[in-house]
């Protein structure tokens, strides 16, 4: 397959058309009808891009946009409406989309913004392996030189249970032959989380902490629930990890990793 595209639209037309476009290029497809099942479905699974309709009733494209972009960051997103304004575009460049079409759009305007987002994607993608490749390579010179270890910035690690570390500066959680890497926002809960060993923090506390504003009691839940489950995904790899963060029903989430 040539990458896993989410369609997010209320109307089935629309959906059904988008979806036979892109399988006929070969591109694996999902529909979501609302906005809040885009959201389940980015927190359960991993897309390359999502072609996100504006106007939807209940949460609309703006909504769901400024949520992927904490739990799906690497997600290129495509907005499309058939009520474009310049206001419109402007904020949906400015919460991260990847482009602004108008429908009814050619099967060709959708798949060359569609190649075009998914080469972005692929470019960034080579351009954090080549630096993480770059800052081993460097490493390893530095161990062979005999360099003093103390002349780095100082790194906070973590052990939970017997062998796995947590690297908070590297946003990278590592045991034996398992490594897996933390997105920046997953990386911010998880330091929260671990200066808070034991204390249960409110949802409102971690959306302030992590994500650095206020909500309300109702909000909050429903923007830590899909960042929470993808650490959780991640953390799962290791021994026991997903036991580590805990629901406190109503209230909010405990880290019980040892």
């Amino acid at each position: 397959m040539k990458g896993r595209i989410l369609v997010v639209d209320d109307e089935e037309a629309s959906r059904k058309s988008l979806g036979d476009i892109l399988h006929l290029e070969g591109y694996q497809v999902s529909v979501k009808g609302d906005g809040q099942s885009a959201i389940e479905a980015l927190s359960e699974e991993e897309y390359d891009l999502m072609l996100l309709d504006l106007k939807m009733p209940g949460m609309d494209g703006l909504q769901v946009l400024k949520q992927a972009t904490t739990i799906a960051p690497d997600t290129m997103v495509i907005m499309l409406t058939a009520h474009g304004s310049l206001e419109s575009a402007i904020e949906a460049l400015r919460h991260g989309a990847h482009d602004y079409m108008l429908k009814p759009s050619s099967p060709n305007e959708i798949l060359t913004s569609v190649a075009s987002g998914l080469s972005r994607r692929a470019d960034s993608e080579r351009k954090k392996r080549l630096l993480a490749q770059m800052e081993a390579s460097i490493q390893e010179l530095k161990d062979a030189e005999g360099v003093e270890q103390d002349q780095e910035v100082t790194r906070t690690l973590y052990t939970l249970g017997s062998d796995i570390k947590v690297d908070l500066e590297r946003r990278e959680v590592w045991s034996g032959a398992v490594k897996v890497f933390l997105t920046p926002t997953e990386g911010k809960l998880m330091r929260v989380l671990l200066e808070n060993r034991g204390r249960v923090l409110s949802h409102r506390e971690l959306v302030f902490l992590v994500q650095g504003y206020q909500t309300t009691d109702w909000e909050a839940p429903e923007i830590m629930r899909p960042l929470v489950s993808r650490l959780r995904r991640k953390l799962a790899q290791f021994e026991s990890g997903n036991d580590w963060i805990v629901n406190v029903r109503g209230t909010g989430y405990v880290f019980d990793g040892r």
